[in-house]
């Protein structure tokens, strides 16, 4: 059986790192919200509105922990017999950045939410080229945003970086076309692999998408690798 591959159609794409210092430029969401969210949050609402501005588009949200860190905070709480905050509950689910993102937009289109481990950006990459290709009228928005997980659950396996990282699906504008591929580990034996590895999808992929060089990361059985080709003059 051949390895599946897929072709996405970029039209745009947005990255923040998550060891800067600086707050991301979130002035588009109301104060009275903004003081609320996390920094994952922000950072996820940063680069997906770096991408689709005020234009309507379905999202697909991906992030392997979420907001664990607020949800972290509240089990503390309610240990310690402390109350918790409806609002830091409400903020707590793993897709709350769609949600405030498309009230801040007006924006009702559909939303979903991917988490699949140390896979969730391929995972969510591929989900995002399937609604796209559905409707190819449509765009699609895909936002990844991840942190590490609290200490207090020990060492995790193929730990996340953190940052984020946004692309907007679309070929009426497309910059160029992604093409992903995810392949059997064996592959990892040839003489001259096809690209450079990461330890983490979302260094691969950012890797990937800002030098225009293939990149790769590899998994427990498997091979994730991504090339960029620009849109032909």
């Amino acid at each position: 059986m051949p390895d599946p591959h897929w072709t996405i159609p970029v039209a745009r794409w947005s990255s923040w790192p998550a060891a800067t210092t600086a707050a991301p430029d979130i002035g588009f969401i109301e104060p009275i919200v903004r003081r609320r969210l996390s920094t994952l949050s922000k950072a996820a609402l940063k680069v997906a509105h770096d991408c689709v501005g005020a234009d309507e588009a379905r999202v697909v949200f991906a992030s392997r922990h979420g907001e664990l860190r607020r949800t972290t905070e509240i089990l503390r709480a309610i240990s310690s017999g402390e109350p918790v905050s409806p609002t830091a509950f409400s903020l707590s689910v793993l897709n709350a950045m769609t949600g405030v993102f498309g009230i801040a937009r007006g924006d009702r289109s559909a939303a979903s939410a991917i988490s699949a481990g140390p896979e969730t950006l391929g995972y969510a990459l591929l989900e995002a080229y399937a609604q796209h290709a559905t409707q190819l009228a449509s765009p699609v928005l895909l936002v990844y945003a991840d942190e590490p997980a609290d200490p207090a659950y020990g060492t995790i396996d193929d730990e996340v970086q953190g940052g984020a990282i946004a692309l907007l699906l679309s070929n009426e504008t497309a910059l160029g076309h992604l093409v992903c591929t995810q392949s059997a580990s064996p592959r990892l034996h040839d003489s001259e692999p096809a690209a450079t590895r990461f330890a983490t999808q979302s260094q691969a992929l950012l890797h990937c998408l800002e030098t225009g060089e293939p990149a790769a990361w590899q998994g427990a059985g498997v091979l994730w690798q991504w090339e960029w080709h620009d849109r032909a003059a």
